[in-house]
């Protein structure tokens, strides 16, 4: 017989495990029930936060950069590199991770910061860039980015308007002209698992601000300033699909820097190699910590497989929750769900324990479809 040959290709259990740990728990757990299966750890992103540390895993070489947070502070942001292609990843440099806990500042945090990062990969010799999005306590529409890359946004009097969503309601001009001449050579990929408009009831300051401590009044303000910016900027591109990632970074990216827009975890699978791990793979074990309707609109596992199912190759996944039916999980090409909370019904036990918890669901896995 055979050898199976798995390969994990899961997200991070956000609060709990990172991709890599995710992948490594798995493999522990499979080759205590089967030590003869040959295990390979491909962890996997869709452009927010862990996207860079999934880079690295495959490979890259891990870079920093001292840029601006997103309340004007100096943090230290890590992008990856390999030969000419580096991934950026916008939540590095204006992430929610930045605000200290209970701080939000909906109408005033900015994207200097991802621009700053992006220079940065420019200065790397990158040629080719990929650009997640997703996880940014901002929403300003990319100005902030493009301020860092050169451009200038001018109030009634010439003079720089504040930092924010907030300061675009009193944005008169928009100058380009200074952005750094090298974004006009570089293929810039926004990678991105929200397909969003910048405005309206489907728009960024409407379905994410809350999340960035926006109350119903700064969404009203935040979505009325950002329709005067893009009345100033290009009112078609704040409908193309992407335009209201992280905050309308996606926006910026798409209107001013000639990014294009592609699924987050297509992109990312074809920059770590997921194609030809896929070739040796008898089993493919993918996941993240919630398994739910979210999940099959573009999010990692729902890529992994996807792309699995249609090289014929069975897949299963891991979670913290599972909050999908069968037939859900059939159609999008997924064998079966294991779940921690079928073996630790407490929440908080789940995730505070999350590690050797996944690596027993691993060895059911591995009774199940390696004996």
């Amino acid at each position: 017989m055979e050898t199976a040959r798995v390969l994990v290709a899961a997200d991070k259990f956000k609060g709990s495990l990172t991709a890599v740990q995710v992948a490594e728990r798995v493999a522990a757990g499979l080759r205590r029930v089967a030590p003869e299966v040959r295990v390979e750890t491909l962890p996997v992103a869709d452009g927010g936060d862990g996207t860079v540390a999934a880079a690295v895993a495959a490979g890259f070489e891990r870079r920093e950069a001292r840029v601006t947070g997103p309340l004007g502070d100096p943090v230290t942001a890590a992008y990856a590199v390999r030969e000419t292609t580096a991934v950026v990843e916008m939540a590095e440099a204006s992430g929610l991770q930045h605000l200290p806990a209970g701080v939000f500042a909906p109408l005033t945090a900015t994207t200097y910061g991802s621009g700053e990062l992006l220079l940065a990969a420019l200065d790397a010799g990158a040629r080719t860039i990929v650009f997640g999005v997703g996880g940014s306590a901002t929403t300003d529409g990319g100005a902030g980015m493009l301020a860092a890359l050169g451009a200038r946004f001018l109030d009634a009097d010439g003079k720089p308007v504040g930092p924010g969503g907030g300061g675009l309601a009193e944005l008169a001009k928009a100058d380009l002209t200074g952005l750094d001449a090298r974004l006009g050579e570089v293929d810039l990929i926004l990678a991105s698992d929200v397909d969003n408009p910048l405005t309206g009831p489907t728009g960024a300051p409407q379905v994410y601000g809350r999340q960035k401590g926006a109350t119903e009044e700064d969404i009203a303000l935040l979505d009325a300033a950002l329709t005067h910016y893009a009345s100033v900027l290009g009112p078609d591109d704040a409908r193309l699909p992407g335009a209201g990632a992280a905050g309308g970074i996606g926006y910026g990216a798409l209107v001013a820097l000639g990014a294009r827009f592609r699924p987050g975890i297509e992109v990312m699978l074809d920059v770590l190699g997921f194609a030809p791990a896929l070739a040796r793979a008898t089993l493919v074990v993918t996941g993240e910590g919630s398994l739910d309707e979210q999940t099959l609109h573009g999010k990692a596992p729902a890529g992994v497989a996807a792309a699995a199912r249609a090289a014929g190759i069975e897949v299963v996944a891991v979670c913290g929750r599972l909050a999908l039916a069968p037939e859900a999980l059939g159609r999008a090409g997924i064998r079966r769900a294991y779940a921690l909370t079928e073996l630790e019904p407490d929440p908080a036990v789940c995730m505070a324990e999350a590690g050797p918890l996944l690596e027993r669901v691993a060895e059911s896995i591995a009774r199940d479809f390696l004996r």
